[in-house]
């Protein structure tokens, strides 16, 4: 409404400019002609709609004229209607300057509530009892009420409404503990079917591809998993958890093998890939990034290039899980120096004949 309001003001300004250097003759011949025409508007329009900016521009303009001339003049409202509409507007004018000052209670500072709404978001099982409790052991002081006010206000339900864990908080949770597997196929040029067996971490999104076989058998898939174990103990992993789908190649003897040394075995539902989504995401990624740009001519070839993809994605590429980092290299110090950023000069690595670029700075 103000931008309407700014916009009839400015257009109505400029057409009281434009009747400055008219003569009084002219003014009238062009008044009875708009007379006219509001004649013939009248008869075929019913009852025409004003919007609150118009109404403001016709009380603005005609309340400096006497009521008995307003009776006289053709309008398509009341000249009741205009009065009525100005001693508003003088109403919501003085209201707005004579509004007393806020009462009560000043309002929680920002800080406060927002420490607040993080210990709930943070502690799915305290109420605001709880969270009271927590501010007075840091020492701050405000009334259990107002914790309950300002959970109330932000629409977080009661702590018992709020105990139920989801699959994906499970996996936020327990990220540091938790490494996924799968199989994925992958056709050569022949047509033959050769099976991956990758293993992806979830705080880290370190991948391994632990083999390839074209026929994967439970025996091949413990030897391989034998492989994961040393290589876990090797790089320090404390990871507890295993996520796997429930393919008949992983048999007993393997989930016997993980939970010897520490592992336990969460079995996906039926059918249910989100319940790995991490590993199925890797897969996708990998098929798009390699495998569809890439013609494989055998096993050998399949490994060579997925060894490649593994040393690319674990030392190069950027994730946004972990702020656009590698999973094993640290993000360089930014450059900020107008300077350097002047005159940047990138190198360009090709792997794999150029199906996979890696961007460096020169030395």
């Amino acid at each position: 409404m103000l931008l309407r309001l700014a916009y009839l003001a400015a257009t109505n300004t400029l057409a009281f400019l434009r009747l400055l250097p008219m003569s009084n003759k002219d003014k009238d011949i062009e008044i009875l002609v708009l007379r006219h025409q509001l004649l013939v508007l009248q008869r075929q329009v019913g009852k025409p709609t004003f919007t609150d900016s118009d109404r403001a521009v016709l009380a603005g303009l005609l309340h400096h004229l006497p009521k008995d001339r307003l009776r006289h003049l053709l309008l398509l409202v009341r000249p009741d209607t205009v009065m009525r509409r100005h001693r508003e507007l003088l109403r919501q004018r003085h209201a707005a300057t004579c509004m007393p000052k806020r009462r009560g209670r000043p309002r929680t500072i920002h800080s406060i509530r927002a420490l607040v709404l993080r210990l709930a978001r943070e502690n799915a099982s305290w109420g605001y009892r709880r969270i009271h409790g927590e501010l007075a052991a840091l020492g701050i002081k405000v009334a259990a009420s107002t914790a309950w006010e300002i959970l109330h206000d932000h629409g977080i339900p009661p702590a018992p409404k709020r105990q139920s864990t989801t699959w994906a908080d499970f996996l936020r949770s327990q990220a540091k503990a938790l490494l996924s597997c799968d199989l994925f196929e992958v056709r050569t040029l022949t047509g033959a079917r050769l099976y991956v067996f990758a293993v992806i971490e979830h705080t880290t999104r370190r991948i391994r591809i632990l083999g390839a076989s074209a026929h994967p058998t439970g025996h091949w898939i413990v030897q391989l998993g034998r492989n994961l174990l040393m290589d876990l103990e090797d790089a320090g992993s404390r990871a507890r958890f295993l996520i796997r789908d429930r393919d008949s190649k992983f048999t007993t003897a393997f989930d016997a093998l993980m939970t010897d040394l520490g592992l336990k075995i969460v079995t996906t539902g039926i059918q249910i890939p989100r319940m790995n989504s991490l590993i199925e995401r890797w897969i996708k990624t990998c098929r798009t990034e390699l495998l569809d740009r890439t013609l494989i001519r055998n096993q050998s070839h399949l490994l060579h290039a997925l060894r490649e993809y593994e040393s690319f994605h674990n030392e190069h590429r950027p994730h946004r899980a972990l702020k656009q980092a590698a999973p094993c290299r640290p993000l360089p110090t930014p450059v900020t120096q107008e300077a350097q950023l002047a005159y940047l000069e990138v190198r360009r690595r090709d792997r794999l004949g150029g199906t996979l670029h890696e961007y460096q700075h020169a030395a």
